[in-house]
């Protein structure tokens, strides 16, 4: 299956779009592609060219998205966050022929010394496609083995890599967190996660799409106002990251939340006081999930009748995993390793990187870098970032065991453990910690609390106290600006 063959799914009256007082059918949807489709084959855009789409969240950027792949060209969503230095680069990278943009971008000094894509608006192609008919470009053959969509990753060890997926990739993928997720066609799923990261796309735009059923898309996490449309919409399926849950615990009533069957969580680990509250309130379970951009997103999720807490559950249909040592030798049961993934779902490989490519996929298996272990029953549970461990005099000290216990203290809303250089120890441990709205920070108290329930080589040796700690774009915690700030 090709990723623009599912908005073919859907009964053509059926609703498969919600954005603010607007409502497409899958009718109107196909045409608006369809319409797309033809203005952008009329600006020359072919099969193989790499397209950057630079937009929030809208229905324009499904139609965008859907009409350049369907053209075979390639997709490469840019995060509407980064500066005109963080965008230039991907452009340049992934030598990119057009962008599709809601906003005009000022790149010229990026671009002094090199052409500058052609920059098409969506408010200007809407109004060509408003006031003109454009011809239907001629049959194109596409494979779904063929690229659909270059995502380039956070840049968290340094420059950006573009992972290339194929339309087998996300189309499967879709395929196997529907099973996963028990996805049915009347459900309406809330698309707040930004679509231009494949947690958005895929998990929200993709697996509802290849179901049948709708979206309601949310351009910006307001927590009221989201709130509010998860009420109002009659969203069904909530897919989100542990900090949004934080700001449902806090703002949200029982019954704005009543008519969800599904709360999801991926993007970084839920710490278990969120999962514990998030239910003391509702009454319901958040049910969480892990991926990463090389696999499309989705790898492993919780079955929602058999959830365990702190597990990212097991392997989506197709998908294979494996736990090794530092030898490549499987790891026993309740042993930490690092995850491998294999499957459907993952990456070609990097976009013009043969050597990481190589690096990253080793005789089929893609390594994550991030540590587990498998329970009896076949359940992954995410220890760390392989990166992220610290070392102190000699012993392996895992920061989310320590963030964990932080997010237990009732004071503290957010947390993220570093490691320092330390001469006596080699590393040292530094907390960071955002407190909820109105509530001081006793360092004594803590501390007390933390040798409670820590051996004292886990303890941090600083708390750091900030308004609030640095994320990207799907809300993950930056430790690598955490470093930044402690160095």
């Amino acid at each position: 299956m090709l990723v623009h063959e599912l908005t073919l799914t859907g009964v053509g009256e059926k609703i498969a779009i919600y954005e603010k007082d607007t409502v497409y059918s899958y009718a109107q949807m196909r045409e608006k592609v369809s319409q797309y489709r033809n203005y952008l084959y009329t600006l020359g855009i072919r099969c193989h060219d790499h397209i950057a789409l630079n937009a929030k969240n809208s229905a324009a950027f499904v139609f965008s998205y859907m009409a350049i792949v369907s053209l075979g060209g390639v997709v490469v969503p840019l995060n509407t966050m980064f500066t005109p230095r963080e965008t230039a680069f991907i452009l340049k990278d992934a030598h990119v022929r057009y962008i599709i943009t809601d906003q005009e971008m000022d790149l010229s000094e990026q671009f002094a010394n090199s052409p500058l894509p052609n920059q098409v608006l969506i408010a200007d192609l809407e109004k060509e496609i408003n006031t003109n008919d454009y011809p239907k470009p001629p049959a194109i053959n596409i494979k779904d083995s063929d690229p659909c969509v270059i995502l380039y990753t956070s840049g968290t060890t340094g420059q950006p890599k573009g992972a290339l997926l194929s339309h087998k990739n996300l189309t499967s993928n879709a395929a196997g967190f529907s099973k996963a997720t028990e996805a049915r066609f009347d459900d309406n799923t809330l698309c707040v996660l930004p679509m231009f990261h494949s947690f958005g796309w895929t998990c929200c735009v993709g697996t509802a799409f290849h179901n049948g059923a709708t979206i309601t898309i949310v351009d910006t996490f307001s927590p009221r106002d989201v709130i509010a449309t998860i009420r109002n919409k009659g969203v069904t399926v909530v897919m989100g990251v542990p900090a949004m849950y934080n700001f449902y615990i806090s703002l949200a009533k029982p019954e704005d939340l009543a008519g969800v069957r599904l709360f999801a969580s991926g993007g970084a680990s839920l710490p278990l006081e969120i999962l514990e509250k998030f239910y003391d309130k509702t009454k319901k379970h958040i049910v969480e999930g892990y991926g990463l951009s090389e696999a499309s997103p989705a790898v492993c999720f919780n079955p929602p009748s058999l959830t365990k807490p702190g597990s990212i559950g097991l392997p989506l249909q197709d998908v294979r995993i494996r736990i090794v040592d530092s030898h490549g030798r499987e790891c026993t049961c309740g042993k930490i390793g690092e995850l491998l993934v294999q499957g459907p779902n993952v990456m070609t490989g990097y976009y013009n990187l043969p050597s990481e490519t190589a690096a990253a996929i080793v005789n089929g298996w893609l390594h994550t870098d991030d540590l587990a272990y498998m329970d009896q029953d076949g359940y992954v549970f995410i220890v760390d970032r392989k990166k992220d461990m610290i070392i102190v005099s000699g012993l392996n000290v895992y920061p989310r065991e320590i963030e964990e216990i932080l997010y237990q203290y009732p004071a503290i809303r957010e947390a993220a453990a570093i490691g320092v250089p330390d001469r006596s120890r080699g590393e040292s441990i530094r907390a960071y910690v955002a407190l909820h709205d109105g509530m001081l920070l006793d360092k004594k108290d803590l501390m007390a609390f933390l040798k409670k329930n820590l051996a004292p080589f886990k303890i941090p040796r600083e708390i750091v106290e900030i308004e609030s700690l640095p994320k990207n774009s799907t809300g993950k915690i930056l430790k690598k600006e955490l470093r930044n700030m402690a160095s």
